[in-house]
This record gives C-alpha cells, structure tokens and sequence, in this order.
C-alpha cells in the first residue's frame, strides 16, 4: 500500500477533535492523547511512512481550519498535541518492533551456532536473515583486546565496511562472546578476507580466525567451532599473523588427536633436555627459532639474539642429550614435531 492510500483510519476522529478544542480552547484529554497514540501504533505496524501520516493530518487540519471558529493560536496548538502523541505512538511501536527483531535475531543466532534447532527449521529461519543454508558456508571470527556487543561502535564499523562494498552478498555479521563473526557462503572468499582485513584494524590489531567452508545446515557451526578452534591454537603456539585459516593449519589437530601418543613423543624425545642446565626451556626455544627460521642458523641466532656461535653450541648440546641431530633431515621431523606438541601440551611447564 503507497502512502498517498493511507486508510482514513489514522484520522478517526481527528476533525471532531480539533473542531472542538479550537472553539473551547481547552486541552486534549487522556483518553483523546491515548486514542492519538494507539492509533500511531497501528500506523506503524501496518508499516505507513511517518512523513505521509503528519503530512495527512495537516492537511486535514487545513480542510477543517475554515469551519473552526476558534483562534489561529488554538488550533495550532492542538494539531501540535496531535501529531505529538500520534509520534510518541508510532515510535513507540517502531522501537517494540525493533527490540522484536534483536531478539529474534539473537535467538536465532544462538541456534545457529549451537546447533540446537530442527536444522530444517533453522534453514527456514536463516532465509530471513539473508543466509540459504542449503549452500556451504563459512565463518570467520575476530578478537580483540576487548568484549563486544552488536551496538558498539566497533562492530557497527566493520558492518558499514562490508555493506558499502558487498551490499548485495548474503553476508551476515554479528558479535557472539565478545567475539566479531562473519558468515559468508562458502566460495566468498573475497568477502572473509574483506572482514578479516577491517576486523583487524578496528580492533586494535586482533586475530582473525577463519573456519573452512562447510555444507549444509550444520555447516555454519562446524566452521565456526573450527575457527575457534585456530583461535585457541594460535594462542597455545604464540601465533601471532592476524590472520590465520583453518585449511594452512589441519596438521595441528591431527597432531592433537591422540593426546597420549603426542606425551608420550615429547617426553621420550625432548625429556632429557631437562638434564641441562638452566632447564629444558632455553633449549626449546632453540629449537623452536630454528625450525621457524627454515632451519637457518644466522636467522635463528638473530631470533634468539644469540651469536652463531653460541647457537651452534645449544644445537650441539641438544644432539648430545637427546641423540636427534636438528640439521639432519632423518631426525628433524620427530623434533620439530615433539616442539609442536610440547607447545601444544605447555610442556615443561606443564607436567606431562
């Protein structure tokens, strides 16, 4: 319905009204301000445009104006008083159906992340939210130094960002835990990385987490448990790139799968490192600069902000407690892989 076919409903007794407050010159009653305000409501609810509805009643005060005998001053007034309870009304039900709509957005979310609705009713209910569940989906999550809520001016940044540039993507960005989350169908990519790359700026310089896309109504929670997931990897292993990706990192739960195997493997390969003194953890460090410099023993020193030299001798110290040399290709896939799981397992200063 156009406004200019607004019902005459909205103006029920607004004549009368104004006709007899303009000759007496008295106030509008209670209930006249209460029927003013109930009418706004409906107005409201029936999705009208509140410019056509206050448009509409000035010019039924104009029509009515020359059978009013009263003072200008008067009936001005009265249309004030009008069309000031007949706003409070319609913004009244703007703001229940608003707050109507955050709850059902966040109930919704909730499900979708848990997983806990009919998935063939959550699918019905995504269509509202601008998501077809029946397409794989991704999710990528961001964190900060702080909390979030959907209303904060961090949040509201980053959604302005993606909808000037991806308007019409069936994208949808809410906050969960405190945490920034996208959901983007599967083969957005440019979307994800889009978010990744603003959630990290307005966030002071947070990680971004990205789950793999997955199919399905279930997909959207196994991507986002994913992206968690890297999230709490990235800070067992000091990760520090701002974005991380589910896909470069699938080692780390195959490694982690099997919790006493990988105790079992650092305790039987870097164990007597413990032997040293200062402790096992100096050593570990070693290791840890090597490996992640390529094996490159200038890049590892200047890491460590050691000489070569003495680099070279906690190498040497490590071969001679443990019995793996670092620089030969034969032991240096079980020792890099005993320093992930050691990581993994805060081991030495864990108990294993």
């Amino acid at each position: 319905m156009t406004d200019r076919e607004l019902p005459e409903q909205y103006l029920d007794g607004y004549a009368e009204i104004l006709a007899q407050v303009s000759t007496t010159g008295r106030r509008l009653t209670r209930d006249e301000l209460a029927s003013r305000r109930a009418l706004g409501e409906q107005a409201a609810e029936a999705g009208h445009g509140l410019r056509a509805l206050v448009s509409a009643h000035l010019a039924a005060a104009r029509t009515a104006w020359p059978g009013s005998p009263g003072s200008a001053d008067g009936a001005l007034a009265t249309v004030h008083q009008i069309i000031d309870a007949f706003a409070e009304g319609y913004e009244r039900a703007q703001l229940l159906a608003v707050r109507q709509e955050e709850a059902a957005r966040r109930e919704f979310i909730d499900d979708l992340l848990y997983g806990r609705s009919d998935l063939g009713r959550l699918a019905e209910r995504a269509e509202r939210f601008g998501l077809r569940l029946s397409h794989a989906h991704a999710v990528a999550v961001a964190q900060g130094s702080a909390a979030y809520d959907e209303g904060d001016p961090v949040p509201r940044h980053v959604e302005r960002a993606l909808i000037s540039r991806f308007a019409d993507r069936n994208v949808l960005l809410t906050t969960k835990d405190g945490r920034l989350l996208c959901i983007a169908p599967g083969h957005q990519e440019d979307v994800l990385a889009y978010f990744a790359e603003q959630a990290h700026v307005a966030t002071d310089g947070g990680q971004v987490a990205i789950g793999r896309p997955q199919p399905g109504p279930g997909g959207v929670v196994q991507s986002y448990e994913e992206a968690l997931g890297v999230l709490e990897l990235a800070e067992r292993l000091d990760l520090a790139d701002p974005v991380l990706r589910a896909a470069d990192l699938l080692v780390y739960p195959v490694l982690t799968r099997d919790r006493q195997a990988m105790a079992d493997l650092v305790a039987g390969t870097l164990g007597p490192l413990t032997t040293a003194r200062g402790g096992a953890q100096p050593l570990l460090d070693t290791l840890t600069a090597y490996f992640e410099s390529g094996c490159v023993s200038a890049e590892a020193a200047r890491r460590l902000t050691l000489s070569v030299r003495a680099l070279t001798y906690r190498l040497e110290r490590i071969h001679k407690l443990t019995g793996a040399n670092p620089a030969d290709p034969a032991h240096r896939y079980m020792l890099q892989t005993a320093v992930i799981g050691a990581r993994l397992l805060a081991w030495p200063a864990k108990d294993l």
